[in-house]
């Protein structure tokens, strides 16, 4: 969009701006803090006047009810102060909860705080605090409705806090009364910087720099956008923090971090040159495309190195059963962890077939984990002996094919407890979404490293996986699925073929359309009715599952609320 008639174009301040993208962790204010001292270093060497950390980086992102413990807020104020005396050379933006002092509304801001010459000389307040998907900020927050403006080196700087930006599309498809990119131009800024924990999600980092490009063609202002990377919980932060100068109807990208990984460098807001900071030797992450697989592979990797990492667990376990799902979170947790950290379980009964023992074998030695297989023939017989007399006179059925899950969910939980290995589950959410899962027995576990993957993308990151050299066998990827606990199961007997089940999952719980329009795409009214109405009817059980891996716009989990009970079904015409 082009400056206002009558407007003349602004003039384009020249400053070195170090971004230090760097991966926190909830609730560790003394690491977050040796960590956000450790990349100033580096920045100030390379040459920065000013330092931009992610937001809320004293405390991590998201804090939840932490920021409900006075002691929690006294700590990352104190942390704050800690680090203010140091950073006695170029200035910085750090993240940290400010606590709101006495009066009316919430307790806290959502604030960054602007240190130059080792104090503590402005803080801004985010304006524009989200509601929606995983986001409760209002929760814990009060909004501010002042824009920032500072000077760094003469040069007037606006300071926002990721939402900050997001009401700036020409749409206004934020639905905020509030525009704080506007407001802080009309103060005279010639820089804008955001500060940002902004999720991964699949097309999220394409938006982010759309948004970018658009506020710089407006504005005719530098945009230098500094965001989290690393997991925390279900989310799964990519980082990709960039710098983009007025230049071209794109804008000129000054300079772009890695995804997936820590990174630290330097931008030149007066030109197109960028400088790398003197940062540790980091690994470059795999995905350098667009490639929506390799993506996932990169985001469910880090979201599970980070979850054991910063959980403190060592090992993990996997059960395996010669399917691709459990094929996939094997392969992911060698990729993540590394072989020696996982072990892999077999459980086979008398309706596992050759080839399902085979393929968990076959994969277990190309991934180069501990192997394990533990019969449950006998375990089963026992369960049936002991119910015999109760279940008396009626047929063979749901109840003992659940029994089978179950003995399995006990084992691994088992073997957990021996080992202190993490049991990661293997269910996907096509699976979960209708219900196709059985309590406490395959939705057992710690984390569902694939619960936010439908059966196709399953198959996609298995491809992914085996790009390099095939680490799942080509039996497991060729296969039709099965649960395998009853004679000649398949999961179509009881689901509908996977790609119309994906299909409508995906339409209904990523893409939010009712049945009617479901309907319209052409999938038939009975299949749709009968996908809704499980969807609804599962409610109970994924309250229940394991935390998910986000990585599409909506997953399965906190960021999706519907109640367990409720009558309302969906009319599909």
């Amino acid at each position: 969009m082009p400056l206002p008639r009558g407007r003349p174009p602004p003039i384009i301040a020249a400053m070195k701006i170090g971004i230090a993208q760097i991966n926190t962790t909830v609730g560790d204010l003394d690491g977050n803090a040796a960590r956000i001292r450790d990349a100033y270093r580096q920045a100030a060497a390379a040459g920065a006047s000013l330092v931009l950390f992610p937001e809320l980086a004293t405390t991590g992102y998201p804090p939840m009810d932490l920021l409900e413990r006075e002691s929690f807020i006294r700590s990352n104020v104190l942390a704050l102060e800690s680090l203010a005396p140091s950073f006695d050379g170029p200035a910085a933006i750090v993240g940290f909860a400010q606590p709101a002092g006495p009066g009316p509304g919430k307790r806290l801001f959502n604030a960054a705080a602007v240190i130059d010459g080792g104090r503590i000389v402005a803080v801004h307040r985010k304006a524009l605090l989200p509601t929606y998907d995983v986001f409760d900020e209002a929760r814990y927050f009060e909004p501010s409705v002042d824009p920032t403006v500072v000077r760094v080196q003469g040069v007037p700087v606006a300071v926002t806090i990721c939402e900050d930006i997001w009401n700036a599309w020409d749409d206004a498809s934020g639905g905020y009364r509030q525009d704080p990119v506007a407001a802080s131009v009309a103060l005279g800024a010639r820089v804008l910087v955001n500060i940002s924990a902004s999720p991964f999600e699949l097309g999220k980092p394409e938006r982010r720099l759309a948004l970018a490009r658009q506020i710089v063609r407006r504005h005719g202002l530098p945009v230098v956008y500094a965001n989290l990377v690393g997991g925390n919980d279900g989310l799964v932060f990519d980082g990709g923090s960039f710098a983009i100068g007025p230049g071209g109807s794109e804008g000129t990208l000054l300079g772009q971090g890695r995804r997936f990984d820590e990174d630290c460098f330097v931008a030149d807001t007066g030109g197109c040159g960028l400088d790398s900071a003197a940062a540790p030797s980091l690994p470059a992450s795999q995905d350098d495309s667009d490639d929506e697989a390799a993506r996932i592979v990169d985001a469910l990797g880090l979201g599970l190195r980070d979850f054991c990492r910063k959980g403190r667990f060592e090992r993990v376990v996997v059960g395996l059963s010669g399917g691709i799902d459990s094929a996939v979170v094997a392969a992911l947790a060698v990729r993540a962890l590394g072989p020696d950290a996982v072990t892999g379980i077999t459980m086979p009964s008398v309706y596992s077939s050759a080839q399902t023992r085979q393929g968990a074998e076959d994969l277990a030695r190309a991934l180069g984990i501990r192997f394990l297989e533990i019969p449950i023939g006998g375990v089963f017989d026992a369960y049936l002996a002991a119910l015999a007399a109760p279940m008396a006179g009626r047929p063979a059925g749901l109840t003992e094919e659940n029994l089978q899950a179950r003995i399995r969910g006990a084992l691994l939980m088992a073997w957990s407890n021996h080992s202190g290995a993490l049991v990661l589950n293997t269910g996907n959410k096509s699976e979960l979404a209708v219900g196709y899962a059985t309590l406490y027995g395959d939705m057992v576990g710690g984390l569902a490293v694939i619960g936010d993957l439908t059966k196709h993308r399953v198959y996609a990151v298995a491809r992914e996986l085996n790009r390099r050299h095939q680490v799942i066998p080509e039996d497991t990827m060729s296969r039709a699925p099965s649960a395998e606990l009853r004679p000649d199961q398949r999961d179509e007997d009881t689901l509908p073929p996977y790609p119309v089940l994906d299909a409508i999952v995906q339409a209904f719980v990523e893409d939010g359309l009712d049945g009617g329009r479901i309907v319209a795409q052409g999938h038939p009214a009975a299949t749709v009715d009968w996908v809704l109405r499980a969807i609804a009817s599962s409610e109970y059980k994924r309250r229940q599952a394991p935390l998910a891996l986000k990585v599409t716009p909506r997953a399965f989990g906190p960021g999706r609320r519907f109640p367990i009970i409720a009558s309302y079904r969906e009319d599909v015409g």
